[in-house]
């Protein structure tokens, strides 16, 4: 094994250190090792992609404002994150008298620590897991679903009748989009007929189709939902600044804020991972690119980008269209917000998994070959991906709006 296997696939690292380490330590020793060097990986990873995704958002804020975003400390102002993480933990950490202050000192810390346990499943590259369970996506939505208990945490202790709002906003709105995000999730467990993540990586990959091309209304339900889920523009009623001064965390300061805005960059990233694991091929390359290397003798191409680097990769390409989206579309009403998950979120994601279902049962019933299949279950959801939306949006009374007419000077008189 040369040393470019070593980069190509640092798990390779780790089976070096646990063999040599297995004939003299105990068991119980080998798989702490294990877990420490698997806990060690992911803050490696987190640490600098926490800095970089900060600086990322401003600077491609700064773009589509027409203005420079960071650009004073260091170069390209890339030691501006830094800077300002040194400011935070000078600026001083305030509780209110009148807040209850167990509730609001554990808060900010159990808010960050589902967001990091979240890592312990995603698989950057083949064995490059911390922990490969067998109900990987299930133990994610679980974690997920902790955030409405640790916002209420925040605004109810507060004791501020903003935060106390904004925490309530938050309570509604999670669980309005928790439902149809588990749900266009479904047809991805069912098509990999697994809960693994690795696994579903692995179905992707065997199939030579990303599940996006395979689930393109489940792609759109989860990505909107995990968006609103994320608290990001268009959908950040929990903390509308023109509304309620800051929501659920308009009391916190200093180095208890900066959990809460960390936490949110931390879970962003995690999102990412997510839809690059059940949607866009997790570790794999682009499709049928393996095959038409090997096909021309060109094998050697896919040994030039580590798997790794493709998922990290597809993770950031994702946080700037989260970044794009911030850039683009002004914040949601609530009553908007709660109509769109309940109206029309709901109904498309129950239709999506009746779809799924039904094509999974004519598939194995018909025994088509997957050339064959794949092409044609591409074309029929792509089609019903857009009559779906567009008829259930007519059929809720929704109406083209034309673009206005742009502004004639009046000639001099």
């Amino acid at each position: 094994m040369g040393p470019w296997d070593y980069v190509y696939n640092p798990s390779n690292i780790s089976r070096v250190i646990i063999n040599a380490l297995e004939g003299i330590m105990a068991p119980w020793v080998v798989y702490l090792v294990t877990f420490l060097m698997g806990v060690i990986a992911i803050f490696a990873f987190m640490v600098p992609s926490q800095l970089a995704v900060i600086w990322i958002e401003r600077r491609v804020i700064g773009r589509f404002q027409i203005r420079w975003g960071p650009n004073r400390v260091g170069p390209f102002g890339l030691l501006q994150p830094i800077a300002d993480a040194i400011k935070v933990l000078a600026k001083e950490a305030t509780t209110p008298a009148a807040a209850d202050k167990w509730v609001f000192w554990l808060a900010p810390i159990a808010t960050f620590v589902p967001a990091i346990m979240v890592y312990a499943v995603f698989p950057f590259a083949p064995g490059m897991v911390l922990s490969d369970l067998n109900v990987g996506l299930l133990y994610i939505i679980a974690l997920s679903s902790l955030s409405a208990i640790v916002v209420f945490m925040a605004g109810w202790s507060s004791n501020n009748k903003f935060s106390l709002l904004g925490a309530m906003r938050a309570v509604a709105q999670m669980v309005s989009y928790e439902i149809p995000m588990v749900l266009s999730v479904v047809g991805v467990v069912l098509l990999a007929g697994s809960l693994q993540m690795s696994r579903i990586v692995e179905a992707q990959i065997e199939s030579g189709a990303w599940f996006l091309l395979l689930q393109p209304l489940g792609f759109l339900l989860f990505f909107v939902c995990a968006v609103s889920e994320l608290n990001r523009t268009p959908m950040d009623i929990m903390e509308a600044e023109s509304e309620i001064v800051a929501g659920y965390h308009t009391e916190y300061s200093g180095m208890k804020f900066s959990l809460f805005y960390a936490a949110e960059y931390t879970n962003s990233l995690a999102v990412a991972a997510v839809i690059t694991t059940l949607f866009l091929g997790g570790w794999s390359s682009v499709p049928w690119l393996d095959r038409i290397a090997e096909a021309t003798g060109l094998w050697w191409l896919n040994r030039i980008v580590p798997p790794w680097a493709w998922f990290i990769g597809k993770i950031y390409f994702l946080f700037f269209v989260l970044v794009w989206l911030r850039a683009t579309f002004p914040r949601l009403r609530i009553d908007q917000l709660m109509a769109f998950a309940w109206k029309f979120l709901l109904p498309l994601a129950l239709a999506n998994v009746f779809i799924t279902g039904l094509e999974i049962l004519v598939w194995e019933n018909t025994a088509a070959p997957p050339p064959l299949a794949i092409p044609l279950l591409v074309v029929i959801n792509f089609s019903l991906t857009v009559v779906l939306i567009v008829g259930w949006a007519r059929l809720l009374g929704a109406k083209w709006i034309a673009a206005p007419s742009p502004l004639v000077e009046a000639p001099d008189a």
